[in-house]
This record gives C-alpha cells, structure tokens and sequence, in this order.
C-alpha cells in the first residue's frame, strides 16, 4: 500500500519547488532562461578574530542517512583541514551541523535555521533533489548560498545554488550513450517516488525513442519503500536488455537482495545506478551489487595524487575500512572552493563569493583541476566503473574531456537554457 502521507508531503515539495524554480528563472532573449541574482545577503560578516559560521546540513537519520552521513564527514574533513591551514582571511570555521532527517520539510526548516538564527555564510548539503527543491526558496528568499554536491535531474537555475553534482548531460545522458554503444536495446526504468528519478527518467525516455530503442518499463517506489515484489515481477516479464535504476537510500538494499532472490543478479541481467558509490556498496554488501554498473563523475579508484592524498586523509580521521564516493569528494571540494572564492572576493558575502566562484577557473580537487561555469556549475568528467567483490568500482569507460555543465537536456527541455548575470 503507497503511504499516503508521503505522496501528499512529495506532492506539497513537488508544486514548491515549480514555484521556486519560476522564481528563480524568467524567459529570456532567444527562449534562454535567465535567473536573476540575489540582492545583498542579511548575513553579517564577523568581526576581526572571531569564527566564520557555515552550516553543513545532512541527513543524519532516516533512509537517507546510508548516504549523507559520509557526506556530512567529508565536509566536515574539508573544514577541520582549513582550520589547521590558519582557516579562511583570518577567521577560524565554525561548522553548525544539522540533520535533515531524510525529510524535505525538515531540510526547509533546518535552513532557515541557519541563514536566519545561526546567521551562517553559506550552506554545505542536501541529496535528494527534493530536498534540494524544499531549501532553494528559503536560500532566494534569505539570498544565502547553498553549495549542493549530488548529481540531479537538472532543470533549475537559481543564483543561489552553487551546483557542484552532475547535470544530466554529465551523468545520465553519457550512461545511456554508453549503453547503447555496447547494443543495449530495451530499458527498464526504476526509481524512488520524486522529482529525481522521474525527471531523470523523462530525460532517459526522450534519449531512448530518439535513438529507435524501447523502454520496456518504469516503475517507481516511495523513497524508503523495501518491496520490489511486484516490480521484479514486471522487470522478469518484460525482459529488458539493462535496468537503469534511480532508486536512492536504502531502498537500494532491498531492491538487490530482492533481484538476487528471484535469481536476477547483476550478471545475468545489467543494472546500471546511479545513486550507488562505494559506500553503497559496502553497507549492503559488495556481494549484492558485483558486476553492476554505476556512473558517476569520481570513484576511489580514480588514479591521481590529489585524490590519494584525500583518501588517506579520509581514512586517517574515520577509519581504514572506510570508502569514499563521488558526493562525499563533492562535499569536500565544495567546502575548498568556498574558501578559495572568499579570498578571491576578499569578503564572506553570498552573492559577491558566488560571482568569484564561477570567475576563480581551476582549483586542485580529489577529481584534478575542477572549476564553476557561469550558470552555478561544476565542469565535470563522466566515468562508468563496474563493482567488483572488494566494493570498488574498475573505472571501464570515461568521457574524452570534462563536460561543460547543461542545467537543461535539449531533447527534454527544448529552447531553455540558464544564464546567471553577476
């Protein structure tokens, strides 16, 4: 049975975040899209010698919580690492962490908290494009700055949002390109119930018609839901070439150890995810997930010295088993860009720190040289990697060059486009 409580709160999030996104964004000259900047921040910057506070708000708790909790760690890492470094224009960070309880209502409430009563900088978090969607009219209406690290649907602009997670044109679109190349012909689509996952999967579907293949089914369910009986049924008597599966948190868990029951494991019948990284993989068993799929714009596998020395870093403070993701490396870089505009701008002020943040160009990042286009987005390298018995992903297939971020897939979003005047 759909809970019904959940659909009406997705539904609630859902219609805010369509208002939010209008807000943000206007039509503009040549059916561009144009989102007009935020006026000056209520923010105070602190006096000589006190701490600078920023916000780190993750779900802590909830179904979201096998995910955002390592993120929250990353982040957390970046700022201690700062601090030891003499911190940022001589102020110490001073982290105020909040859990979002795996609960758009609670993100929205918890960041008002922190733009209104702990008077934060900047906000580091969220995961779920719903939450995401729940935050953003908060961070417009306080013109805070909210730096997001998850891949997402795209199909938003906001001034006040600095995207550092892949647009579809960096993740989703390069997965299904990659597929098709190696003669994958029918989909199933399955995904946790909200604007992510459906919106991904609109954007899969106009790739899928328009390259003369099928989809061969969707299914969806709420997030945090654990019985995929009736959608294995429908997977088994579809027969599909791949899965590509947006489901998010530990509904993941069930979902595979309900496939590998039915006798459908990962090399019999290809899922390719999305939202499963190497934390994932360890909490539900590597097991459950060897032979899969996954894309992503980093894994612990990628080669590099910057990325190493991150790792090494990460293990040091929580543990040697532990395993780092691709919006966990996000979380961390986002913290170091921050730092890195606030000099560049010589102020803490949101908007004057985000017109130096797409204006800074490279930055050294676990992923190489990283640096923000204009429209609030991380340019980003596309990988496939396929997880092995260890939990880690052999990185199979990557993009030529980093991928200019497009908020809005052509096929899906004909016409539109996202310009950020400074």
């Amino acid at each position: 049975m759909r809970n019904t409580t959940k659909v009406g709160r997705l539904m609630a999030v859902l219609l805010l975040g369509v208002a939010a996104t209008a807000t943000a964004c206007s039509q503009g000259g040549g059916g561009g899209n144009t989102a007009s900047n935020a006026t000056a921040s209520t923010f105070t910057a602190p006096a000589s010698g006190e701490p600078v506070k920023v916000g780190v708000l993750q779900s802590l708790s909830g179904t979201m919580a096998i995910s955002e909790v390592t993120v929250k760690n990353a982040e957390m890492l970046a700022i201690d690492e700062i601090n030891a470094a003499g911190g940022v224009m001589g102020h110490q960070i001073a982290p105020v962490v909040e859990d979002g309880a795996s609960d758009p209502a609670v993100f929205a409430q918890k960041a008002a908290k922190l733009l209104e009563s702990d008077h934060t900088a900047t906000v580091f978090g969220g995961w779920t494009s719903a939450s995401r969607k729940a935050m953003l009219p908060v961070f417009e209406r306080d013109h805070g700055l909210l730096w997001y690290p998850v891949q997402f649907e795209g199909n938003e602009c906001s001034p006040n949002i600095m995207y550092s997670g892949a647009q579809p044109n960096q993740q989703i679109v390069p997965a299904f390109d990659w597929a098709k190349a190696k003669g994958y012909k029918t989909y199933f689509l399955v995904g946790s119930d909200y604007v992510f996952p459906r919106t991904a999967n609109m954007i899969l579907r106009a790739h899928i018609s328009s390259g003369g293949l099928t989809t061969a089914g969707e299914e969806y369910q709420p997030l945090g839901g654990t019985d995929f009986s009736g959608v294995i049924a429908k997977i088994r008597a579809a027969h599909p070439d791949i899965i590509f599966s947006t489901l998010n948190g530990d509904s993941n868990v069930a979902f595979f150890k309900q496939m590998a029951a039915a006798g459908m494991t990962p090399d019999k019948l290809p899922v390719m995810s999305f939202s499963i990284g190497e934390q994932e993989a360890m909490s539900m068993g590597p097991s459950l997930v060897n032979g899969g799929y996954a894309a992503w714009n980093y894994f612990q596998t990628l080669p590099g010295d910057a990325n190493a020395k991150f790792i090494a870093a990460y293990k040091a403070k929580f543990g040697a088993d532990a395993v780092v993701t691709d919006p966990m490396v996000h979380g961390y870089l986002d913290v170091y860009i921050w730092k890195a505009a606030v000099e560049k701008a010589g102020s803490f002020d949101p908007q004057a720190v985000r017109n130096a943040a797409v204006a800074l160009g490279d930055v050294p990042t676990p992923l190489g040289p990283a640096h923000f286009a204009p429209n609030n987005s991380l340019f980003q390298t596309a990988y496939i990697g396929q997880s092995g018995p260890d939990g880690q992903f052999k990185i199979i297939w990557s993009s030529p060059a980093a991928i200019a971020p497009d908020p809005y897939d052509p096929l899906a979003f004909p016409g539109k486009s996202c310009t950020i005047p400074s």
